[in-house]
């Protein structure tokens, strides 16, 4: 199967010669893979990297169109190393700190064996073992908050701990309050489950209370999807009063809660979680891609009592259990202080790189955590979002734009999330200013 990429030049070159011209709409992305022969998935992944390159664009009900010529930037878009990557990508977003790998090797070797390897090679229960229980509930406390290891479920990732628990909260045709701004695999996550996503307006603080409870009056809300900690993409942390008002709505409402606290583990701002306030509605997921690595990793979800049997049975159905390997790799990092000296390395990485961040974007409109791993910038007039990120492409630095946020298509901010975390500190703080030299400009 060829290479989304190679696909992708392929496209970009027709589009250079003229064989595809301005405004020219691409057929759906499964068409596009019939024709290819090439999986529904891997068509998403050409089209998304058409549109990193800065040479279509997306239309929400219309299609996915050429660009007109003036936008199409010159040669390729991006600035490839051999691994064919954004020279630099502040899209993606896992933290690696210096000896990283030293770190986590040690707790691997045992299960190497062939005799351990055998039985790590299998998926692992829903529910784990009593160590995994244990370790979790050790890790994900915070606070007063002190989980219960028997209401800990296990998955292979946070993403899959988030369509758990909403798989098992919210039958095909249910809707789900969410933040306006939300994590965008939610959204396909949603579309998979056949749900509808409906913003719940929010200010400074975070989500309205009002306004929640006038969407759920509109037509009734199933469960709530939140970030309160850290929200992705706005860095907003929820402070303690607007929590304590939002645990007594969600109870007075009797609304489920999916707690994300997927970043939370960066804050020490010693807020309680949602789960703390109203322990019988609200299931918290987390995981390790963030803590430790995306690649052996493991989603928690942490449950109110009576619904424990109902999250498992969402774990098996939906494919969606951890790996033995994955599960017992991450007793051992908790257990011998691995994740923990992680976190605290980490941590202090973040608040230098916010530190790079805010001496090269001073006096733009940032909006970030000191301790956090990303930032949303609101981008000066006359900038789009769609145009600042195929400009910044053009010169090898790879964003977010706000779009891929949005949940209501026809509120469209005119803002970009810059990752922190995968560029090292120098490319980070030059990408930076490329950014901020290219926000000058008149586009």
């Amino acid at each position: 199967m060829d290479d989304y990429r190679g696909i992708a030049d392929r496209i970009a070159l027709d589009i250079a010669r003229g064989r595809l011209r301005a405004g020219q709409r691409l057929p759906p992305q499964r068409a596009f893979a019939r024709r290819h022969g090439i999986a529904a998935s891997t068509a998403g992944r050409v089209y998304a990297e058409l549109v990193r390159r800065g040479l279509v664009v997306g239309e929400v009900g219309r299609g996915t169109f050429v660009r007109a010529a003036a936008d199409v930037p010159r040669g390729r878009a991006l600035v490839e190393d051999e691994g064919g990557a954004a020279r630099v990508n502040l899209e993606l977003n896992y933290p690696v700190v210096p000896g990283q790998s030293e770190m986590l090797a040690p707790a691997l070797a045992p299960l190497l064996r062939a005799d351990a390897l055998t039985a790590a090679l299998r998926p692992a229960p829903a529910d784990g073992t009593p160590d995994a229980r244990r370790a979790a509930a050790a890790l994900l406390a915070t606070g007063d908050w002190r989980p219960d290891p028997g209401r800990v479920l296990f998955t292979g990732n946070a993403r899959q701990a988030i369509a758990a628990t909403l798989a098992s909260l919210v039958p095909p045709g249910g809707r789900v309050g969410v933040e306006p701004l939300t994590y965008p695999l939610v959204k396909e996550i949603a579309g998979r489950l056949s749900v509808t996503l409906v913003p719940v307006p929010t200010d400074d603080e975070g989500p309205v209370v009002e306004a929640l409870l006038a969407v759920h009056r509109s037509g009734p809300l199933s469960a709530l999807y939140l970030q309160p900690t850290l929200h992705n993409p706005t860095s907003r942390t929820v402070p303690a009063g607007r929590r304590l008002h939002l645990a007594r709505a969600v109870c007075d409402l009797g609304l489920p809660v999916v707690e994300d606290r997927i970043w939370a583990f960066l804050h020490d701002g010693g807020e309680p979680p949602l789960a703390a306030l109203a322990p019988g509605l609200v299931h918290v997921v987390d995981g390790l891609s963030k803590r430790v690595a995306p690649g052996l990793t493991v989603g928690f979800a942490v449950v109110p009592e009576d619904r424990v049997a109902a999250v498992a049975e969402a774990v098996r159905s939906g494919g969606w259990s951890a790996g033995a390997f994955a599960l017992e790799a991450a007793v051992r990092w908790i257990g011998d202080g691995t994740v923990a000296r992680l976190v605290e390395a980490k941590r202090a990485q973040a608040r230098r790189r916010q530190g790079i961040l805010r001496e090269v974007l001073d006096g733009f409109a940032v909006r970030a955590d000191p301790g956090g791993y990303f930032a949303w910038w609101e981008l000066p007039a006359p900038w789009r979002a769609d145009r600042f990120t195929a400009a910044a492409a053009a010169r090898g630095i790879g964003i977010t734009p706000g779009t891929a946020f949005r949940v209501d298509p026809k509120r469209t901010p005119d803002a970009v999330r810059i990752g922190l975390a995968s560029a090292d500190e120098p490319e980070l703080a030059e990408a930076l200013r490329g950014l901020a030299g290219l926000a000058a400009q008149r586009p």
